[in-house]
């Protein structure tokens, strides 16, 4: 059985400190993304949410979210007045800090969270636009991606 805390890089070169702290780090991210996302659709699905959509767009070094569209069925309804909790993890805690927020933060919360494991870095340059579709009753995040990018074609002829 391998110790996480004793892991090694290729050749064996030890963990440095820093290595094991983000090791830690990223793993308690991903622990509390599954919390955060099972608190998510428990608080929505008894409000008769069936999907919010989530449209981002970013590019020069700068993203944002456009737009939150919670639906009902087929018709776009407001934000309900309900808050959920949300555990994020932070650098160097060994506990994560928990917070109350709306739906439309909790989903953008969500969103970025999904960005960041999918296209860190979706917002540079050209960066990347899209949608995350919060199915409540497959209680699934559906990420649609489409990234921007400047393309360059070269020829050389020698005769």
């Amino acid at each position: 059985m391998t110790n996480t805390t004793q892991a090694s890089l290729p050749c064996d070169t030890p963990l440095s400190d820093w290595e094991r702290q983000n090791a830690t780090f990223e793993t308690l991210k991903a622990e509390l993304f599954a919390l955060n996302k099972a608190a998510f659709f428990d608080v929505i699905a008894p409000l008769g949410v069936t999907q919010i959509v989530v449209t981002f767009d970013g590019y020069g070094d700068s993203g944002q979210i456009e737009n939150i569209e919670i639906k009902a069925g087929g018709d776009v309804i407001a934000e309900p007045t309900v808050m959920i909790e949300l555990a994020e993890a932070e650098w160097g805690q060994a506990e994560p800090s928990r917070s109350s927020t709306s739906i439309c933060a909790a989903a953008e919360r969500l969103t970025y969270d999904v960005l960041e494991q999918t296209h860190s870095g979706w917002e540079n340059n050209d960066g990347a636009y899209g949608d995350v579709t919060f199915d409540v009753g497959a209680r699934e995040i559906t990420l649609d991606y489409n990234e921007r990018y400047t393309s360059s074609e070269n020829y050389v002829y020698t005769f």
